[in-house]
């Protein structure tokens, strides 16, 4: 079995980063947050644009906000809050708290303005990097590993190269133990059959069934006799011509093992190997949720090209043809694209495993060298494809 050297958490679980992480309860103090990362350029600054109003989101960012300080691959979190918003600073850490990790909250209206604010903050901050600093890295099994699955801008060819060689590396995971999670529920509408036939059992297959559904009704309620075709100009332009050619194309990055559970949006799996996650198939809130549901890396096939990454989650980018990735290089972590030009799905099935191991060793993404990561985008009950 494979291993890697990582941070072993209070609860158990285990980070491939050591991230400490500052996160704004409500989007008021965003400017407070980068206040303190300027002070402290180590620390992780996790931006947002909600907190406040919106009630029926209330629980939805309250438990996004929470296990995305959870994640495995954060060692320490402020949380930096306003005073008079919705989403209570206090309770996102008290939540946090519960996993183990040292984590403290301020309030810009109880500490004197945001310069008084971010002083505090910046001298709470250095003492969780000390203690993040103190954590020694130790060898740990794939089976401790939960890796989230998403597409982007996807075209024509991404399910025939990039989307297929990362479902090689799904199943090679599952099968070493560890989860997978694959969401976009907008981009599975049109292969509920598929999917009910790989699940697990009658309740997974229902829970499969449901929330493809209601995807569909809620596009069909919008869109009318336009639903088929809700995907983006970008899939039109590179060649796709409805939503479920499309899906069938990004199921494939699940692999082909069982779907042993479907989570909501943000939730933290119970079981392992493949997962379903209710979500939209706007990237960004995507792969927020995918590190809310405690994913430690997550893969991003993209046929136009996309240098989105995220705060504290490694993102791999794999092009699904030569053309992207030649033209994004350094945005590009795969060029899965090969396959077009001779190369074996599956050597390039091997790559991708061993980017993986590489990445949980330490290296760094294109996505991380590039630091394109500062936004987090949560789920908002306002629909986004």
């Amino acid at each position: 079995m494979h291993s890697f050297k990582g941070f072993e958490r209070p609860d158990g679980s285990v980070g491939i980063r050591n991230h400490v992480a500052i996160i704004p309860s409500v989007s008021c103090v965003n400017g407070v947050v980068n206040m303190i990362a300027k002070m402290v350029p180590a620390s992780t600054p996790l931006y947002h644009g909600h907190g406040c109003g919106r009630a029926r989101e209330i629980e939805l960012h309250t438990r996004t906000l929470a296990n995305i300080g959870k994640n495995p691959n954060v060692a320490a979190a402020l949380v930096v809050g306003l005073g008079c918003e919705v989403i209570k600073a206090e309770t996102i850490a008290t939540a946090i708290a519960n996993s183990g990790k040292p984590v403290e909250f301020l309030q810009v209206q109880d500490n004197g303005g945001s310069i008084k604010t971010a002083e505090k903050a910046a001298g709470i901050v250095k003492k969780l990097i000390d203690h993040a600093k103190g954590i020694k890295q130790k060898d740990f099994t794939l089976d401790t590993l939960t890796m989230g699955l998403e597409c982007g801008g996807s075209d024509a060819f991404s399910g025939i190269t990039a989307n297929p060689a990362v479902g090689l590396a799904s199943d090679w995971l599952v099968k070493e133990g560890a989860t997978v999670i694959l969401t976009e529920t907008t981009e599975m509408i049109g292969t509920t059959h598929i999917l009910k036939n790989r699940a697990s059992s009658p309740e997974v297959a229902g829970e499969v069934e449901r929330i493809i559904s209601e995807a569909e009704k809620l596009t069909h309620d919008i869109l009318g006799p336009l639903a088929s075709l809700v995907i983006a100009p970008g899939n039109m332009d590179g060649g796709m011509s409805s939503i479920k050619e499309k899906s069938l194309g990004c199921i494939i990055k699940g692999g082909s093992t069982p779907i042993n559970q479907v989570v909501e949006y943000g939730e933290i799996p119970s079981d392992k190997g493949l997962i379903i996650m209710d979500g939209p198939g706007y990237d960004t809130e995507s792969i927020t949720g995918l590190a809310a549901a405690g994913s430690q890396l997550i893969i991003f096939t993209t046929g136009r090209g996309t240098p989105a990454g995220f705060p504290v989650v490694p993102v791999i980018k794999v092009a699904s043809n030569p053309r992207t990735y030649r033209s994004m290089e350094s945005d590009m972590d795969i060029n899965a694209g090969a396959i077009l030009e001779g190369t074996s799905l599956e050597k390039v099935g091997e790559d991708i495993k061993g980017k993986i191991i590489n990445v949980l060793e330490g290296e760094k993404t294109k996505a991380e060298l590039n630091m394109t990561d500062g936004v987090i985008c949560m789920y908002t009950l306002t629909p986004a494809f």
